[in-house]
């Protein structure tokens, strides 16, 4: 994905990730026109994908083991899996994980944890929720808790629609929860890798219709499927005015809208990270012409159903149309919380944004119960009630970073998200958010523990994304009282000083003029020898360890490494391993481009008031000098319409909405048509400025003075011109 220019919030949400709307029961037949044939090889691939369980030779079950004893404060008694409650807000009990067929045993933990004791988990949730609800008023959360393959808490908050006051209930109420849909979409691809039908190194377009695949774009190598799974693609991320629609009559198929919104291949694949939803979105069309079904139904039939996931879907909500995916079943239609935004008059309820034109990337929608069964699934090596819905060596990828940076920064686990914890541990999982609604999934095999939370509204992203990490931190890892000190010094610190932009972001156009804006994070260096990083407003410290150019955080989890260059510091990993931070050269340094508008305002202000306050009757002037002056007036006029134009914009950008749906801007299309021009006018104006200089008669021209004025003013435009079209501002053709 604010904006501090303030464009921060234009695409805070693009660095969201969009998730994808699932089957249910009610929800396993699909429009038979939308199922798409094997690309090529129709005769040799099956008509449905091959289950896990009948490529192998299955095991007796083993025995049901023993629960873990309980503490005298730990949850109720397990009740049946079949048994599926819908309390108004909580349930502290729940199905234990399954024993069923498997073909290689679950996956042992490597220390048993404590149990979590469930009455102080409940009291402590309760506490952190409630807080961070009226801090960042916040209408709705829901929240699971399971540990050893039980649930410890489940529950929901506050209040999942105002019209008709309906609670959050954590068995019954769907959230939107993002880009935790693309962990549905790996498991599918992995099913289909154990079976032999796709390959993690073999180029994507293998597995692509034609009018889909990839073209070079001058990089040597191929795209692979183990590319898309770790976001190292080498895709440019392009996200205002297609990520989200508002209309549903502006839905897509999933096909049409991956050709229509190609983005540019700006780097060659697998050398640094950058989170890509068009890579997710291939990756399920992918899946979708192998199997030779559409996505939604594949993921129905591999995940959602066998897995038990009653009140989970990746379908909308939306009228039916011959050309999509059906719309979501009427019975869980009636369950999806609404989204809000918070507004100085209380809550606003917002339309649904649409998402199923990339429905692999963030469509889907949950409960709390569900979420509950998918992590214990996940955790239990991919077996529940019985029934395996992925590979023992499929959980181990999971768990396994299948790439990393650089030592000791986050990775990716075949396309979960390599997340450090307190304590020193590391989890897996995945965050999601879309306009309205934001949820993180944690697991933590160490401690046989899983963390889901969500809310429901535009200013909470902070609960789901330090939730899990303060439950960890409070019952097993406890922050020391003092941090660390520093092992380096100030000046060796300065090292790692400097302005540093995103690899996630759009490379050209105006939306990559948006995002060198909003993209750029700070590093400078402390008097005490910390670093302090500054990305999207939110400052952090860190400290140097004993391993070079890596630092960990003054306080919480993580790491922040650097990378050199010929021996200086060229770019260092987002500790939330999304993306690289990439030294910015002297061009587009953000201070350099303000202090250029700030002159550029002046001196149109300055031109203008000499055209008003100047005496003609006494002006001398030859007729080319009649000219340039006409010629700089008028630029003076378009820079500040231009300017006024990124100004009206800005002062809309913090509305998420309003920058996706209304992308792009008619006030920023018309600056930067207006910027165009005056570049070109001032090109001309410099190419007359010997003329100007050289003048007529000394009474008949200009005086010295108004020669320098014009050509200060001249040169002046022009730089402010070359810093905008090195930035791309100048680009309004390139939306």
């Amino acid at each position: 994905m604010t904006l501090r220019l303030s464009f921060r919030a234009v695409v805070s949400a693009a660095i969201i990730g969009c998730g994808l709307f699932g089957a249910t029961i009610a929800e396993t037949q699909d429009v038979a026109r939308t199922a798409r044939p094997p690309a090529g090889t129709t005769a040799t691939l099956p008509s449905a994908p091959i289950p896990y369980t009948s490529t192998v030779r299955r095991r007796r079950p083993p025995r049901p083991q023993p629960a873990a004893p309980a503490t005298a404060r730990t949850a109720a008694t397990p009740e049946p899996a079949a048994a599926r409650p819908a309390p108004a807000t909580s349930t502290l009990a729940a199905p234990p994980a399954a024993t069923g067929e498997t073909a290689a045993p679950s996956p042992v933990l490597a220390s048993p944890a404590t149990p979590l004791p469930a009455a102080d988990l409940e009291a402590y949730v309760d506490g952190v929720v409630r807080d961070r609800m009226a801090r960042d008023h916040i209408a709705g959360v829901t929240v699971a808790v399971v540990q050893n393959g039980q649930v410890v808490l489940k529950k929901g908050y506050g209040v999942a629609s105002l019209r008709d006051r309906r609670q959050v209930d954590p068995d019954t109420t769907l959230f939107r929860v993002g880009s935790i849909s693309k962990t549905f979409t790996w498991i599918a691809l992995m099913n289909e890798v154990e079976a032999g039908r796709m390959r993690l190194d073999a180029p994507i377009n293998v597995y692509l219709p034609e009018k889909l695949q990839l073209k070079d774009q001058g990089k040597k190598t191929p795209v692979r499927l183990r590319d898309l799974m770790t976001h190292t693609a080498g895709f440019e991320d392009r996200a205002l005015g297609q990520l989200f629609e508002r209309d549903p009559r502006r839905e897509r198929p999933l096909e049409l809208y991956l050709r229509q919104e190609r983005p540019n291949r700006v780097r060659e694949p697998g050398l640094l990270p950058a989170y890509s939803n068009y890579g997710v979105g291939l990756a399920g069309e992918a899946l979708a012409n192998v199997t030779g079904q559409p996505f939604e139904k594949v993921i129905a039939d591999q995940v959602i159903l066998p897995a038990g996931l009653t009140h989970t879907t990746f379908r909308e909500n939306r009228p039916w149309r011959d050309d999509l995916p059906a719309p979501m079943a009427p019975a869980l239609a009636a369950g999806l919380s609404d989204g809000f935004r918070w507004t100085p008059l209380g809550f606003q309820t917002e339309a649904p944004e649409f998402i199923g034109h990339i429905a692999p990337a963030g469509a889907a929608s949950s409960t709390a119960g569900d979420m509950a069964r998918y992590m214990t699934l996940l955790l239990n090596g991919g077996t529940i009630d019985g029934r395996t819905i992925f590979s023992p060596r499929t959980s181990a990828m999971f768990r396994t970073p299948m790439y990393r940076p650089a030592e000791g920064a986050p990775g990716w686990n075949a396309g979960f998200m390599d997340i450090p914890l307190p304590g020193g541990r590391r989890g897996f999982g995945h965050a999601g958010a879309t306009l309205w609604f934001h949820s993180n999934l944690v697991m933590v095999p160490e401690l046989g523990l899983g963390v889901f939370v969500a809310v429901n509204t535009d200013t909470g992203a902070d609960l789901p994304a330090s939730l899990p990490s303060t439950i960890i931190e409070r019952f097993y890892a406890p922050r020391p009282e003092i941090p660390a000190a520093s092992k380096i010094t100030r000046d060796e610190a300065r090292a790692y000083e400097g302005q540093f932009l995103t690899t996630r972001r759009a490379y050209g156009g105006l939306e990559g003029f948006i995002d060198r804006l909003i993209g750029q994070a700070t590093v400078r260096a402390a008097p005490d020898g910390r670093l302090t990083l500054t990305i999207d407003g939110q400052s952090s410290q860190w400290t140097a360890t004993d391993q070079p150019d890596t630092f960990a955080p003054a306080s919480g989890a993580g790491l922040l490494v650097f990378q050199r260059e010929d021996g200086k510091v060229a770019r260092f990993f987002s500790p939330t391993g999304g993306a690289a931070f990439e030294r910015i050269d002297f061009p587009h340094q953000r201070s350099l481009l303000t202090t250029f508008a700030v002159l550029a305002a002046l001196a149109a202000l300055a031109t203008l008031v000499g055209v008003a306050t100047r005496d003609r009757r006494e002006a001398r002037q030859t007729p080319t000098q009649a000219r340039a002056s006409l010629l700089q007036t008028i630029q003076a006029i378009l820079w500040l319409v231009a300017l006024v134009g990124v100004g009206v914009f800005a002062s809309g950008a913090d509305d998420m909405a309003r920058a996706f749906y209304g992308w792009p801007s008619g006030w920023l299309l018309s600056a930067s048509a207006c910027a165009f021009v005056a570049t070109l006018l001032t090109i001309a104006t410099l190419a007359m400025l010997p003329v100007v200089w050289r003048g007529g008669r000394r009474v008949d021209s200009w005086t010295a003075l108004r020669k320098l004025a014009f050509s200060c003013t001249t040169l002046i435009f022009l730089g402010f011109a070359l810093l905008l079209a090195a930035w791309g501002f100048l680009e309004f053709w390139n939306a």
